[in-house]
């Protein structure tokens, strides 16, 4: 694998997350397919914090969408989750080692990764331990980064019907992490030199049925679900496909926060 030719022995067995944690362990396929992919500026920028392009470990990597895009910089790409579904669902490279693992005991060497990156995860982590290992794993002048896309808008007719869903109908059932993502990670500890990154956005053109599709990937939704409350995404799909119709496309943005530091 290009060259890497180190191995990681774990010093104990591997702690995963809290049960109630653990929202994204089903549906690997779907949040492959329907969730929102990064750009490549943003894998570029984080590049471009390492000392070195050797060896990058992805924590918390759902499906690889961040992973693959490293893929490209690095040599050679570490890639972990906790969920054996996302993993089974993630994009192959020959460059990429995937695990299932947590954040809070990471499969790479001591001093070996040059950039450490968590996308749309960190807020699922138990942070004290996860730094904790993150400094264990970090090479001389390595990187760290906390990505997380926020809370989407919309364009057109729909775009006060889906603020209404998200904020109103659907909000009480999200966990209590995800206001983190709705603070693009600014209350977060983050016991690191900081370094200033630029602005990127996520950007999609949609159809009702996309969004619907996306909606129905969200912990919040499957929760509503789980309490008796289907008809409340129920509602928001008639609601929608009578506001745009099955073929008008509607453009989305997530603004991506990023809070990037230095060891």
């Amino acid at each position: 694998m290009l060259g890497w030719s180190r191995t990681f022995v774990p010093r104990s067995p591997a702690r995963s997350p809290p049960i109630s944690n653990r929202h994204f362990e089903d549906k690997g396929a779907d949040y492959a397919r329907y969730r929102p992919t990064y750009p490549p500026a943003l894998a570029a920028a984080l590049a471009g914090l390492a000392p070195a392009r050797t060896h990058a470990v992805d924590v918390g990597c759902g499906n690889g969408q961040l992973s693959v895009l490293l893929a490209e910089h690095f040599q050679h790409v570490s890639a972990s989750d906790v969920s054996a579904d996302q993993i089974a669902n993630a994009a192959a490279r020959p460059n990429i080692s995937y695990n299932i693992g947590s954040a809070e005991n990471i499969a790479a060497p001591d001093a070996s990764a040059e950039l450490i990156c968590a996308a749309q995860a960190a807020h699922w982590f138990d942070l004290p331990s996860f730094y904790a290992e993150a400094r264990r794993i970090a090479a001389p002048k390595a990187a760290i980064a906390l990505i997380t896309y926020g809370v989407f808008s919309a364009d057109g007719p729909a775009a006060e019907r889906i603020r209404q869903f998200y904020w109103n109908d659907i909000h009480k059932f999200w966990p209590e992490g995800r206001k983190h993502v709705e603070e693009g990670y600014a209350g977060f500890d983050f016991p690191f030199a900081p370094i200033a990154m630029p602005a990127l956005k996520i950007k999609r053109d949609w159809t009702a049925a996309d969004f619907l599709a996306y909606a129905r990937t969200w912990s919040a939704t499957k929760r509503a679900e789980k309490a008796g409350r289907g008809d409340i995404l129920q509602k928001f799909e008639t609601d929608l496909l009578g506001a745009l119709g099955p073929k008008t496309r509607m453009k989305i943005t997530w603004p991506i926060s990023i809070r990037a530091g230095r060891f």
